[in-house]
């Protein structure tokens, strides 16, 4: 049986591989986005966020006598290579990539609340803080997400039905 000390390091582990999949999912995203400037700003800049957000999880297990899970964190990336990889092959990458990552926040999100519990159960209140200060960073991506998708799609919908003009990026 595994302490609460030891569960709460186990997944500030997660969410460090987490941060490292997500900042790969975003540099991908970012980095392909060619027509949807509303779209690319805030994706750079949750992706600063997300970086920031690493950061400060890697100084909380390191806090707690610890380092992150190589093993968990190159597994990630893997991850998230798959992923951006995958986007080249949809004629709708845009769209596509707005919904991986809306979903992708949420699963944060999840994993956030988690880890504010584990903490508050482990008395560890500046890994609580550090998690609530990113997990409003999370939801607010993930509310600006859900408000954007409608105008992305009339944007992918619209682009893609005139001629001569690229839609997927």
């Amino acid at each position: 049986m595994a302490t609460v000390h030891e569960n709460l390091l186990d997944w500030l582990r997660d969410a460090h591989a987490m941060e490292q999949q997500a900042e790969n999912m975003l540099e991908s995203l970012s980095d392909r986005i060619e027509h949807y400037p509303q779209f690319k700003v805030h994706i750079d800049q949750h992706l600063q966020e997300t970086r920031w957000q690493r950061d400060q999880i890697e100084s909380c297990i390191r806090r707690l006598g610890s380092s992150p899970s190589a093993f968990k964190d190159m597994a990630a990336k893997v991850v998230a290579f798959g992923q951006g990889l995958s986007g080249v092959v949809m004629s709708d990458e845009v769209v596509k990539g707005a919904i991986s990552t809306y979903v992708f926040e949420n699963m944060e999100i999840a994993s956030y609340r988690t880890l504010i519990a584990a903490a508050e159960m482990a008395g560890d209140t500046e890994t609580k803080r550090v998690a609530q200060e990113i997990l409003m960073q999370e939801q607010a991506m993930a509310d600006w997400l859900l408000n954007y998708l409608p105008e992305i799609t009339s944007d992918f919908l619209s682009r893609s039905e005139t001629p001569d003009v690229a839609a997927k990026r």
